[in-house]
């Protein structure tokens, strides 16, 4: 490691911790570091060179979110093993490009090389496995893994109870999530304020059969438009009359449009911190304009917090729930984005209002919490040990590396516009329309990378803008930027086959 792979030059202008970044993905790039091979400690490589200990961190960090080495608690940082010269796309200038899209990382099949023409179709078969930049996939990369395995033990020494987990959840994990919501979202919660549900279609799923009891019949609930689509099916299979569609702005809901409604529905569904998929956040006073809305009407307000925890511009501004005086807001919210949606694991933070708590403790007596005891017990200790915390710390900065090359590959194009960037795990690509947009997305599988059309969210079918939705949390930098590369390449040929489109 002290040969020519990496030598630090004092009298160079960039930071050190820059020249040990571009010394080591040289060295893996060019071979001299294989996949699997380990790294040297951050001490001991400091020791070596001479700079400080915390240089060759932030150096280490950085190639891991760029998808070069692997990090994991108590073993070597080793080589990632799909990094390398397959593991790089080239970028899509020329008339015939190859593009490499490691699909194998996960599913450890080889990688696929795609060949891409003039046109940009692939070849159409013998092709691994798309890269799937549909929203909605966080990465499990930064996940310690040690803590993990420590928290299932911990569940799996507790004594076998004889019975279902308490219709609320066990005590311990509500205690947890009112902790870490309390530091996280500034809302100041009870144990007995948090229900335990299996995710964020459950805790929707749950209000509205509680509002159906509690109102005697099917309830109204207003819904964003474009929104969140399957919150919108769990609603009406759930006992809502029907989800009513109100527009949203470049802040969110459109609440001139919310008070136009007649009659007022009974409750609102919003996703204030992190509009989605638009990325719209509600201004304060707009937030307390809905809250007043809300009082005046005895109406609900159901408060998706779904991914606020990764904000990357400007502070995050109080959950609904925190700024509530009057108890209308029910606080949902989940580890989907923060952990992993296979755990299943989400929370509901209960109004004041007591008809609403009493419906809500009503089903859930006949219905059971749907979440396995042991799950809860292992949540609880992941919480309590600060594995959580320092999950999303380590998360967010893999994520900002994320969102920086979404920016650099996407920016700037004439027709489509990049939004939705300054918060959560998704960009939106705006198109000028709905049949540009299937076209991009059609072309985009074909080349092996799959993506969301912005119609799928629309609460109106044919209505609403146009666009494409892709995440962008799960792919390591080095497979997300050739994906982008092809996103770029086939937005623009899509736009100079339309361009009547653009008028």
């Amino acid at each position: 490691m002290d040969g020519p792979l990496l030598v630090i030059d004092r009298d160079d202008a960039r930071p050190l911790g820059a020249q040990l970044v571009e010394g080591l993905r040289r060295g893996i790039l060019d071979g001299q570091l294989r996949a699997g091979d380990p790294v040297p400690s951050t001490r001991s490589l400091a020791t070596e060179l001479g700079v400080a200990r915390s240089s060759v961190v932030a150096a280490y960090d950085q190639l891991a979110g760029e998808g070069y080495l692997e990090l994991r608690q108590g073993a070597p940082t080793r080589v990632a093993s799909f990094a390398g010269h397959s593991a790089v796309p080239a970028p899509v200038h020329s008339p015939a490009t190859v593009t490499t899209l490691d699909a194998g990382h996960e599913t450890g099949a080889p990688a696929t090389t795609v060949l891409t023409g003039a046109d940009g179709a692939g070849p159409g078969s013998g092709r691994a496995e798309p890269l799937d930049l549909r929203p909605g996939r966080p990465s499990t990369a930064r996940l310690d893994e040690r803590a993990w395995r420590a928290a299932w033990r911990h569940a799996g020494g507790l004594a076998v109870p004889g019975d279902t987990a308490p219709p609320f959840g066990e005590l311990r994990l509500r205690s947890e999530i009112a902790d870490h919501l309390r530091h996280a979202r500034g809302v100041t919660c009870s144990p007995e304020d948090v229900v335990v549900t299996a995710g964020t279609s459950d805790a929707i799923a749950l209000l509205a059969s509680a509002l159906r009891l509690a109102l005697g019949g099917a309830p109204r609930v207003a819904v964003e438009h474009p929104g969140y689509p399957s919150a919108r099916r769990v609603l009406e299979r759930s006992g809502a009359l029907r989800a009513v569609p109100v527009p949203v702005d470049a802040d969110g809901i459109d609440l001139t449009a919310l008070r136009g409604i007649r009659p007022a529905p009974d409750a609102v569904m919003v996703t204030p911190s992190h509009q989605y998929p638009l990325g719209g956040r509600l201004p304060v006073a707009a937030r307390l304009s809905l809250l007043e809305w809300a009082e005046s009407r005895g109406a609900l307000v159901i408060e998706d917090d779904y991914d606020s925890e990764f904000r990357h511009v400007g502070a995050p501004l109080p959950a609904l729930a925190s700024l509530d005086r009057a108890g209308r807001t029910a606080l949902v919210g989940s580890f989907s984005k923060v952990l992993t949606p296979w755990l299943r694991l989400g929370y509901i933070v209960l109004p004041a209002d007591d008809a609403v708590r009493a419906a809500v403790a009503a089903v859930r007596d006949d219905e059971t919490c749907p979440v396995p005891g042991i799950a809860q017990e292992a949540a609880a200790e992941l919480l309590a040990t600060g594995a959580v915390r320092r999950h999303i710390a380590a998360a967010r900065r893999d994520y900002a590396h994320r969102r920086a090359l979404v920016l650099a590959e996407l920016s700037g194009i004439d027709g489509a516009p990049l939004s939705g960037l300054d918060g959560g795990l998704h960009a939106v690509i705006g198109l000028p329309a709905h049949t540009v947009a299937d076209a991009v997305v059609a072309r985009l599988a074909s080349d092996g990378v799959l993506v969301a059309p912005l119609s799928d969210y629309s609460a109106i079918p044919g209505e609403g803008p146009s666009g494409l939705v892709l995440g962008y949390a799960s792919p390591p930098d080095s497979r997300l930027a050739g994906a982008l590369r092809l996103v770029r390449a086939a937005v623009e040929h899509e736009l100079s086959r339309h361009p009547q489109a653009r008028r």
